[in-house]
């Protein structure tokens, strides 16, 4: 058996399964979607949005890039936020980091791959932003974690600045915005940041 050919087992069964339980599942999964969530992570294969969290299909609005970030003039990532925002209205946007991020881990190096540097340069920021702080930390694993943290706490920030954002706060009381951490030991989501509309 080829290796793909057990992701098309697995969906035969997926849906055998979906449909044991009920159904008329795809039914409603495809009279359209209102999720209540926009995700924002990372392309790593370890940190799926679903699976750490438990939502079935349909709950989430998914985005995901090298290093979960929302960076100025990438009209990939702000489509997103605009139709999330915007036209699903979405209620929460997540922005979830992962301790033992490659990325994070590149930049912070300051290693060179090609194509992907520019990419990371925006972790690269963040990381001259905080180097105060990180170099009171002593442990290079628990300063890998925290510029993982701060990474996820500026994209935050990078997010309450887009035009959508922005437009929304201006006449509603949503999105609230969130930025977690998930742990790969624990397998446990920390949360480091949260924004609220203003006046919320």
């Amino acid at each position: 058996m080829r290796p793909f050919d057990r992701l098309l087992l697995m969906n035969k069964a997926w849906v055998q399964d979906r449909l044991e339980l009920n159904d008329g599942y795809f039914d409603t999964l495809s009279s359209g979607q209102k999720p209540d969530f926009l995700w924002i992570g990372c392309s790593d294969s370890r940190v799926t949005a679903e699976q750490i969290t438990g939502a079935d299909p349909g709950e989430m609005f998914v985005h995901r890039n090298i290093a979960n970030l929302v960076v100025p003039g990438d009209l990939n990532t702000l489509s997103v936020v605009q139709y999330a925002v915007e036209v699903l209205q979405v209620t929460d946007v997540i922005v979830c980091g992962h301790y033992e991020c490659g990325g994070v881990k590149t930049a912070m190096a300051g290693t060179k791959l090609g194509l992907i540097d520019g990419w990371l340069d925006n972790i690269a920021r963040v990381k001259t932003m905080y180097q105060a702080e990180l170099d009171q930390i002593a442990d290079d694993h628990e300063r890998f974690d925290r510029l993982v943290e701060l990474n996820t706490q500026e994209q935050v920030r990078n997010l309450a600045a887009t035009d959508s954002v922005k437009k929304m706060w201006a006449s509603h009381t949503i999105p609230n915005l969130h930025g977690w951490v998930f742990n790969l030991r624990t397998g446990l989501i920390k949360d480091v940041i949260n924004l609220s509309p203003p006046g919320v």
